[in-house]
């Protein structure tokens, strides 16, 4: 067994010990095994091991790997694995990224909702979104204002046609999590949305405690990140 696999028998393990915490069913969070960086080789045995899901942040690096891993496990099964992108989009990405992924993370501006939901029509392609949230209003951080996020999933909707099923966060490293993740849900509920895509591998077991639907956890299953260039 891979050492990738051992933490992902641990994380998976550590998802169902705080659903069952939180007084939550088993199997009610998502776990998003971010495989950034890692290439395929890395990434085969976490699929062979059970794992279906997974998110990438750059559109090239997920299409320059993740075709060929979907044609080896075709052979294998019928099981299908679903690719969420996590990072920021480019507007002049957005065909390949409706081509390559099967849920959009990170909508956060009118350009880039109108230019995925163009692509979308061509491609026959109407794939799940969620919009991200600057919830601690960072400036290097993407993500829309907390107080614009209700008008801006009303826009994505009914301006774009764009089918938003929630929504996404990356809490400022030095502050709670716990308040981030608070505000993220009461944004959610305002607009019915019931997708939470919250927790990283340092905070994810705070975020299935404040209702996280999805954890995308990355490092805690890969191990740490060789530096990108």
């Amino acid at each position: 067994m891979s050492e990738a696999v051992t933490r992902w028998t641990a994380v998976c393990s550590t998802i169902q010990e705080a659903e069952r915490m939180a007084g939550r069913p088993s199997g009610d969070v998502t776990l998003v095994a971010v495989s950034k960086t890692y290439d395929g080789d890395a990434i085969w045995p976490v699929i062979d091991a059970g794992q279906r899901v997974f998110g990438e942040n750059r559109v090239k690096e997920a299409m320059g790997k993740w075709p060929a891993l979907r044609e080896r496990w075709a052979h294998q099964s019928d099981d299908p694995l679903v690719l969420h992108l996590i990072g920021p989009l480019q507007s002049n990405k957005a065909k390949e990224a409706v081509a390559t992924f099967d849920v959009i993370e990170s909508i956060d501006r009118d350009k880039i909702a109108g230019a995925l939901a163009n692509e979308m029509a061509k491609q026959g392609r109407a794939l799940p979104c969620l919009i991200q949230v600057n919830t601690g209003l960072e400036p290097q951080k993407a993500g829309i204002a907390p107080q614009d996020t209700t008008a801006f999933v009303t826009r994505c909707r009914e301006v774009h046609g764009l089918t938003i099923e929630g929504l996404m966060c990356i809490p400022p490293v030095d502050q709670d999590p716990a308040n981030h993740f608070d505000l993220l849900g009461k944004l959610a509920n305002e607009s019915h949305l019931p997708v939470r895509s919250m927790g990283m591998s340092g905070d994810y077991r705070v975020a299935i405690g404040c209702g996280a639907t999805h954890v995308r956890v990355g490092s805690a299953i890969f191990g740490a990140r060789a530096p990108v260039a």
